[in-house]
């Protein structure tokens, strides 16, 4: 059977850097994988760029990966404290209308006040599910390398061909394709294949 994967993002383009291969990965195998981002990030847009110009390219993004109709919503960036209920009660929304088997939300680790508020909510609403956190090192001191994802040189590929989309993060350091590929080629050092991603458990639940 398919699993119902949901990919809980609090900023476009976080889901991808965090589990893009694996997304990929699990489009490939036939599992249902949807993909929520909480805020579009309208405030941070860099100037001359249109408003919704991170929605168009998140939507570009997830599509090269295999998901189709990304869900986004509205709150706004770095104010996520603020509206933790409103995000819980958006999270159960999403929970009863999706039912997802496995999560990927930021890590426990992670010191992003919004993905903070993120990984918290996402416990709360998704009590019956496995939740799995992603790694995004530039938020983590440190990080609990517990559960790994190998994939292989096609599905790396479409993660980092996804991360170019994002033509207004061009110049951040964690976009380019050699940090992604670096890095997978660590964590698929750690368990012997080519390439990995590796994930928290924050919840692991067997039925």
């Amino acid at each position: 059977m398919p699993r119902k994967i949901l990919i809980l993002s609090p900023h476009t383009d976080d889901g991808e850097l965090g589990c893009g291969a694996s997304i990929a990965r699990f489009v490939s195998e036939g599992d249902r994988v949807q993909y929520a981002a909480l805020s579009a990030c309208e405030k941070s847009i860099p100037k001359g760029y249109p408003k919704d110009i991170l929605s168009c390219e998140m939507k570009e993004a997830t599509g090269i990966l295999g998901i189709k109709d990304p869900i986004i919503l509205n709150f706004e960036v770095r104010d996520f404290p603020k509206y933790r209920q409103e995000i819980l009660d958006s999270l159960l929304v999403l929970r009863e209308r999706l039912r997802p088997d496995i999560v990927f939300t930021p890590s426990s680790f992670d010191t992003h006040q919004d993905h903070k508020v993120t990984r918290e909510e996402t416990l709360r609403a998704f009590k019956q599910c496995t939740i799995l956190g992603y790694e995004q090192p530039w938020n983590n001191i440190t990080f609990n390398t517990l559960a790994f994802i190998s994939v292989d040189e096609s599905q790396l590929e479409r993660k980092i061909a996804a991360l170019s989309c994002y033509r207004t993060q061009k110049d951040k350091p964690y976009f380019n394709g050699d940090f992604i590929r670096g890095l997978a080629r660590l964590r698929g050092v750690q368990i012997e294949e080519q390439y990995a991603e590796a994930f928290e458990v924050i919840k692991w639940v067997i039925r």
